[in-house]
């Protein structure tokens, strides 16, 4: 046997022995899930802050954090004595403008009393009128006289009408300074009520953050109030699996204050614009289920099933050589086939078509 010869039998023999003890498996059938990894973290249902209206200094804190606490309740007291004289000002001539408007009132008595004199006048003038009228008539007085009653009668007359307008337009005037006097107070209690902070839902409040004798600032944070039991999941999915979530989607999590305990949850509400810190679409799930988490920004990791199948062919995924091929051992030897897979997780591939349950795939030579 030449040297040659020799060489390439001896290759060949080690290519048989390496092809021999290559160790091999068989796709198996067992369900598989796909899902989208995400992180985030628990809050309240309808969780949000509550800030100042206003500049002043807390005079009066009324809860703590823990609190329960009921819609229209007083969260926070803030002082401004300038604003308080504003209010006591508008109330003390709102109270003149009533009085002004009543029906006791001295401005509108006088002008009432001018009215009903003028109206007087004017009728004893116009019945005096009257009598003249027959008197000249009757060749029984002068020319002058009579028109001296005319022009007194037409005074009288202007004088009456005049009165009335005056009464009517004080009535008027008087009633729109009352109008006003009310709107003016409305508005001072308004900003006076910027001054008590109060909560706007049922709840619990998770966190104050001022304290009774500290100054605040309009817009400045001063609690944090949710629901008391009802929880959200806000989630954070990387934007290259945002595509992949719907609506309505299980989602399967776990937190840091209950161990290993898996919860479900359900997809309730995509948010469309990135986070362009880390690259990801906010997400909220709610739970499938009543659950008591007294706790909340506590962290979470959840995944989101994308699609599952019951007895589906799988092999584990690192025995693809690509994407889309496997090595088979067919009659003693190795082969490169075409596969079509379906579900991919990180640990097992669906095969849709090119294997069987009876397929030898090699598995890869681990490197050492």
């Amino acid at each position: 046997m030449s040297h040659k010869t020799h060489l390439l039998f001896c290759c060949s023999l080690l290519a048989f022995v390496a092809c021999s003890t290559s160790e091999t498996i068989h796709p198996q059938r067992k369900n598989i899930v796909e899902t989208v990894y995400a992180s985030g973290s628990i809050v309240s249902k309808n969780e949000h802050s509550v800030f100042a209206l206003i500049n002043g200094t807390i005079i009066k804190k009324y809860v703590n954090d823990g609190d329960s606490v009921k819609r229209g309740q007083v969260l926070y007291e803030i002082a401004n004595e300038s604003q308080s004289a504003r209010w006591s000002a508008a109330k003390q001539q709102l109270e003149k403008a009533m009085g002004d408007a009543s029906g006791s009132s001295p401005v509108l008595n006088d002008l009432k009393l001018n009215l009903q004199n003028a109206a007087a006048k004017y009728s004893m003038d116009s019945m005096l009128l009257v009598k003249y009228k027959k008197l000249i008539d009757n060749n029984a007085t002068t020319q002058v006289e009579y028109d001296n009653r005319v022009l007194q009668s037409a005074t009288s007359e202007n004088l009456y009408r005049s009165a009335k307008e005056k009464c009517k337009s004080a009535k008027n005037d008087l009633h729109l300074a009352l109008a006003n006097a009310q709107s003016q107070l409305a508005a001072a209690a308004s900003e006076l009520n910027n001054f008590i902070i109060r909560s706007d839902i049922d709840g619990v409040v998770f966190k104050t953050y001022k304290e009774e004798g500290e100054a605040v600032r309009m817009s400045e944070l001063v609690a944090l109030v949710g629901a008391k039991n009802a929880r959200v999941l806000k989630l954070s999915v990387d934007q290259l699996d945002i595509d992949r979530i719907a609506i309505d989607q299980e989602v399967l999590l776990k937190t840091d204050i209950t161990g290993n305990t898996i919860y479900k949850a359900r997809i309730s509400r995509l948010y469309p614009m990135m986070n362009e810190m880390d690259q990801s679409f906010r997400v909220d799930a709610e739970f499938s289920e009543a659950v008591t988490l007294p706790f909340v920004h506590s962290s979470v990791e959840a995944n989101i099933i994308i699609q599952k199948k019951d007895n589906a062919l799988v092999l584990p995924r690192n025995v693809l050589v690509s994407s889309d091929s496997v090595l088979v051992k067919q009659e003693g030897s190795e082969k490169l086939i075409l596969i079509k897979t379906g579900i991919l997780t990180l640990d097992d591939a669906e095969i849709l078509s090119g294997l069987d349950e009876n397929s030898e795939v090699i598995l890869p030579v681990e490197k050492k």
